[in-house]
């Protein structure tokens, strides 16, 4: 994904548009303020938290002490004396929303063919082209974005195993949920499953749960998620798996047209309202 940003420089005149990517959606930041690596951890901290975006000119890894200082800095001080599990649990939720925002506004240049534009910089083509696609020129993004987008290629090609399909594996893509806990793959793959032939997986993710069902000898399966990533990693899955005639997935919120004889879903286990 890209779109333009203007760059705002330390001396405030603006500068060519430059393209923004981002993988998950996040907004292109309204002001970008262009820093040395000469700058003190303290400056960065304080312009990231005045809401400007902080765009590195300096080499990779000070980018990276950079990122992991102001993240420390934004570790709570104190937590309320009293206060019920879920109060815990939002809490909790906002100070990471937090946090999120924050080191979201250091930025990295990219040159061409994703070849991050500073000195002592490591090689992320195979990962971007992975998460993004070919490159279509240079631009700025998150480095912490960049940061998950190198995880999720590193599970992606290392791949999870998965017991109930008989030792297949499953290749997660960036942004969807990687099956590393069994629990529930273990219960479709031993619970007793109703006559007929038709499944609904919905909220399909990987699609782990429909290949494990088409492997149980369901015919037909139905595999809904409204992210189109996880839509495009469940085909992937279910090719590898050989199970295409048997899984069809679809981008939907929720159910897709029809009935079926069962239907599985994991859902998220966030404590909200529905």
């Amino acid at each position: 994904m890209s779109t333009e940003v203007r760059q705002e420089m330390t001396d405030g005149e603006m500068g060519a548009p430059v393209r923004w990517y981002s993988a998950n959606g996040t907004p292109r930041p309204e002001r970008v303020v262009s820093v040395p690596d000469t700058v003190s951890v303290a400056a960065g901290h304080r312009m990231m938290t005045q809401g400007s975006a902080v765009l590195w000119s300096g080499d990779y890894p000070s980018a990276l002490r950079l990122l992991a200082a102001p993240g420390r800095r934004t570790e709570p001080n104190h937590r309320p004396l009293a206060e019920t599990p879920a109060e815990a649990f939002e809490r909790h939720r906002r100070d990471q929303a937090r946090r999120a925002r924050l080191l979201g506004r250091l930025l990295i240049p990219y040159g061409a063919d994703w070849a991050i534009a500073l000195r002592r910089a490591h090689r992320v083509r195979e990962a971007c082209v992975h998460t993004y696609g070919p490159c279509a020129g240079p631009g700025v993004g998150s480095l912490r974005e960049l940061l998950g987008v190198i995880g999720a290629y590193e599970w992606h090609s290392k791949s999870v195993e998965i017991p109930a399909l008989g030792g297949d594996r499953i290749h997660p893509h960036y942004g969807v949920f990687s099956p590393v806990r069994g629990e529930y793959v273990d219960l479709v793959a031993d619970a007793e499953l109703p006559r007929g032939h038709t499944a609904f997986d919905i909220g399909t993710g990987t699609g782990v749960l429909s290949s494990v069902l088409a492997r149980r000898g369901l015919r037909h399966v139905v595999a809904t998620d409204q992210d189109a990533r996880a839509v495009r990693c469940a085909r992937d899955n279910a090719a590898r798996h050989g199970l295409t005639t048997r899984i069809a997935v679809r981008q939907a919120d929720l159910f897709p047209e029809g009935r079926a004889d069962l239907i599985v879903c994991n859902p998220p286990w966030l404590p909200g309202q529905p």
